[in-house]
């Protein structure tokens, strides 16, 4: 029999029932950025739909969509629904490609957010005497301090030792018996790396499950972890706009993530018509905030490419599936007319046993096409027998490639250890084509 969820109630409520639940939040919700927000009244105003029109869900099909953009246009806090005096803390991203995203929250906001992460962290089979290595960053970043905050709420110990510093990161996971560790998938296996480079064997510290977030990553990545460090690696999905980590999660089925839906209601849209695709087809992830009180999202599109389903898990819950988000509009690459994921080369990458799982695709302009080339780490075994050996697996990486996604990619092995580290987000796609 699976074990009783964190939170019965909300978790294996009857579909209609929980629908009646989202109704009332959405209808809420809507009018509190209506009355709150000046940027959502002009947006429905220019929509011509009034907070009184929603009568089912269906309706949020008639709102405008909120995109990254309009974050950045109102920063740091031109969203916000309640005065500065009720915001109690306030994340952000790293704003790598522009301003930062803010994340205000209220004391409200922080309970829901610990709530949906404890469901998380409990449905990886976290339990209060486990001992809890947090290895997500501290500080702006909602990764640490949202799995601090579900980490918590179990109660079980929290060891917040943040991202870096890899060797006693490892020391300390071996010194205090460390049974849960918390971090990028990425990150994961920068440690394993270490710890085979130090002589240290993971499989034999207390470690028994991870549970990774905070960028895509694939089945075979997921494989990868386990095989490495002999746990079990299990999910976390959100977004920092939607308040951070927690909004989805796996359970011990490991089919799907479950949303979190009586704090969130999901649809997916066609990416080109933007108009809502039916459940099981794939298409963009879009999310409208239900509880959240500082800074609700109406139709926000994520740009995560991913399916919905409707069924109840052999966990017991019966919360909306979503898959495995395999890539992102933002990040598809368009080579010789082919739309082609990094996550979708990663996993070919995998299945090549002379190969680092460590890459960077490199996107450059050749004549008026763009051309992609894949750099990725040899074994050491590989790399020190020469050229020859380096061409022959660069030849069989290519013709897997080619014959996987139809298209030629130029294939560069690399030394091992060459390709930077990362205690984040990885980053994987360099490009160099020239800026307009």
């Amino acid at each position: 029999m699976p074990e009783t969820p964190w939170n019965k109630e909300f978790e294996c409520m009857p579909a209609e029932e929980l629908g009646k639940f989202q109704l009332k939040k959405l209808q809420e919700t809507v009018a509190w950025v209506y009355e709150r927000v000046p940027f959502y009244k002009k947006k429905f105003d220019e929509a011509g739909i009034k907070p009184q029109d929603v009568k089912s869900l269906e309706d949020i099909a008639k709102f405008p969509f909120t995109v990254k953009n309009d974050l950045r246009d109102n920063y740091p806090f031109g969203l916000c629904a309640v005065p500065m005096s009720e915001v109690v803390r306030v994340h952000a991203s790293s704003g790598t490609t522009g301003k930062p995203i803010t994340g205000p929250y209220t004391a409200g906001d922080l309970a829901c957010w610990g709530e949906c992460m404890a469901r998380n962290l409990w449905a990886a089979g976290i339990r209060p005497d486990d001992i809890a290595q947090i290895a997500y960053g501290y500080g702006l970043f909602t990764g640490g301090l949202g799995f601090h905050e579900g980490a918590s709420r179990l109660g079980c110990a929290i060891v917040p030792t943040s991202s870096g510093q890899t060797p006693r990161q490892l020391t300390i996971m071996q010194d205090f018996k460390t049974t849960a560790l918390l971090c990028t998938p990425s990150y994961a296996l920068t440690m394993a790396e270490k710890a085979e480079e130090m002589g240290i064997d993971l499989k034999k510290f207390s470690l028994k499950v991870g549970v990774f977030g905070a960028e895509p990553w694939t089945q075979a990545m997921r494989k990868e972890i386990q095989d490495r460090i002999g746990i079990r690696a299990m999910e976390a999905y959100g977004l920092t706009e939607l308040g951070g980590p927690g909004v989805a999660f796996d359970c011990e089925v490991q089919d799907g993530l479950h949303i979190n839906e009586d704090y969130y209601l999901a649809e997916v849209v066609d990416p080109e018509t933007l108009k809502p695709v039916p459940l099981g087809e794939e298409g963009e992830l879009v999310f409208t905030s239900l509880q959240r009180k500082a800074m609700p999202m109406i139709r926000y599109r994520t740009k995560d490419i991913t399916r919905l389903r409707r069924e109840k898990c052999a966990c017991g819950r019966t919360l909306l599936k979503m898959e495995k988000v395999y890539g992102r509009t933002d990040d598809m690459l368009i080579i010789s007319g082919v739309n082609i994921f990094p996550s979708q080369i990663e996993s070919l990458l995998l299945e090549i046993p002379e190969v680092e799982p460590q890459y960077v695709l490199v996107v450059r302009k050749k004549g008026y096409l763009d051309h992609l080339t894949v750099r990725v780490e040899a074994k050491r075994e590989i790399y020190d027998q020469g050229p020859e050996k380096e061409a022959e697996v660069e030849k069989k990486i290519s013709e897997h490639l080619k014959g996987m996604l139809g298209i030629s990619i130029t294939i560069k092995l690399v030394e091992p250890k060459l390709i930077e580290r990362s205690e984040g987000k990885a980053k994987r796609i360099i490009d160099e084509r020239p800026k307009a």
